[in-house]
């Protein structure tokens, strides 16, 4: 029972609900999360940690940055996250998040002006 009552938990943080549904659709470093969901890199850092510590997100260095996904053995969690998708259009701020997706490339890049 505990793990249904921290699911939920979970997802009635509105930020954290946005990145888990982004990341139901594909991983994302933090940088691009922050950009996508425009929200501090902080807060996207906090709430990732969250994550992490309940074991539902993997991370995968890739050069400078670390990617997240979700990781697919919490069935309760899939079968939610595949709910909203199914009706994404019904949420206006996640369609919306869903369209700032196609910018990842240009946050990612943005992110990156002070890498090097």
């Amino acid at each position: 029972m505990n793990q249904l009552t921290n699911i939920f938990k979970l997802l009635s943080d509105e930020t954290r609900l946005r990145m888990m549904v982004l990341l139901y659709q594909e991983e994302l470093c933090v940088c691009e999360l922050s950009g996508v969901l425009e929200v501090p890199q902080p807060r996207v850092s906090k709430n990732l940690s969250k994550l992490r510590d309940m074991n539902l997100v993997a991370d995968n260095r890739k050069e400078k940055f670390v990617f997240y996904k979700l990781k697919d053995d919490n069935q309760l969690l899939m079968e939610t996250l595949q709910s909203i998708s199914d009706k994404l259009d019904t949420y206006p701020q996640l369609v919306k998040d869903r369209q700032r997706l196609g910018l990842k490339e240009e946050i990612l890049n943005n992110c990156c002006i002070d890498c090097d």
